[in-house]
């Protein structure tokens, strides 16, 4: 059953850039920490990689007077548990959010997904099963990005053990990558760098947590490629893009491929990179409060 949270903040932690009451959901593989902050409609934020629920915060602070802002972080991210031998694939992650929504009957969601919760947050909005009435898309995918040459590239690179070495001892997801995917990375402050570098301290949890999904991306992709093979059931569903349009790993071809999917769907493109909540909130959450208060025709 959710409960609040118990387990002491560790020194990364700040609850002034944080200030929200930590809560767990217990599952069968870990403790999945979240924060379910206001009351109204529910808001369903599903983060990527190498991030946790901090990168919505200021969608939580701002949208949680109006509505009821859930945020969990996956299992191994944020404040979540880190159980040795779990899967950290994003089938295993999205199979672990669905569990979540039944520990706390959640319905009738909008669901925001970015980066790598696309893969993960997607699955509930197939089902039809009144789990999501509104999809909101921010810089994320749902389909085989290794069709990409220089995704391909790079998967080839990450996938083995060299990619392993990079992730682990060479804290390449959080070192490089990150702060390269920011178009002004004044906006990445020191404050900001803790909060995402703190959960992962050393070569073992990062080689644990954050390389699957890298490997993720080569060939074969099974779950990304039943998602795009079931993306009719995303239609007539309301549905927001917010893109980045500086993003370097998603380019404007990865949002054309939105458009084609969710061809009746709002486009806002900002002067970001791939974080748009990270570098533009104040538009970020303007969009999603007037689509997420908007009635359903």
């Amino acid at each position: 059953m959710p409960q609040r949270a118990s387990m002491p903040d560790p020194p990364w932690l700040s609850r002034a850039a944080y200030p929200f009451t930590s809560r767990r959901v217990e599952l069968a593989d870990g403790s999945l920490h979240y924060v379910d902050e206001g009351s109204g409609p529910a808001v369903l934020m599903v983060h990527g990689t190498p991030t946790w629920s901090f990168e919505w915060r200021h969608l939580v602070r701002e949208l949680s007077s109006e509505f009821r802002c859930i945020a969990p972080d996956h299992l191994g991210f944020g404040l979540s548990d880190r159980p040795a031998g779990a899967d950290y694939t994003p089938a295993a992650h999205a199979a672990r959010l669905r569990q979540f929504l039944e520990a706390l009957g959640l319905r009738d969601l909008t669901l925001v997904v970015h980066d790598f919760g696309g893969l993960i947050g997607l699955p509930l909005a197939l089902e039809q099963q009144g789990l999501v009435s509104r999809l909101v898309v921010m810089n994320s995918w749902m389909w085989h990005l290794g069709e990409d040459p220089k995704v391909a590239r790079a998967a080839r690179l990450l996938g083995g053990r060299f990619g392993r070495f990079l992730y682990g001892a060479g804290n390449f997801s959080l070192r490089v990558m990150l702060p390269t995917a920011f178009a002004d990375r004044t906006k990445l402050t020191g404050q900001i760098r803790a909060h995402y570098h703190g959960p992962f301290p050393d070569p073992a949890s990062r080689a644990q947590v954050l390389w699957p999904l890298a490997r993720s991306l080569g060939p074969p992709s099974p779950h990304a490629d039943a998602l795009w093979a079931g993306r009719s059931a995303l239609a007539g569903l309301p549905a927001l893009i917010i893109w980045g349009m500086r993003d370097p790993a998603l380019g404007p071809h990865q949002l054309t491929r939105w458009q084609e999917a969710l061809p009746d769907a709002k486009v806002s493109r900002l002067e970001a990179g791939h974080w748009p909540q990270e570098e533009e909130p104040e538009a970020v959450i303007a969009e999603i409060h007037q689509f997420a208060g908007r009635r359903a025709a």
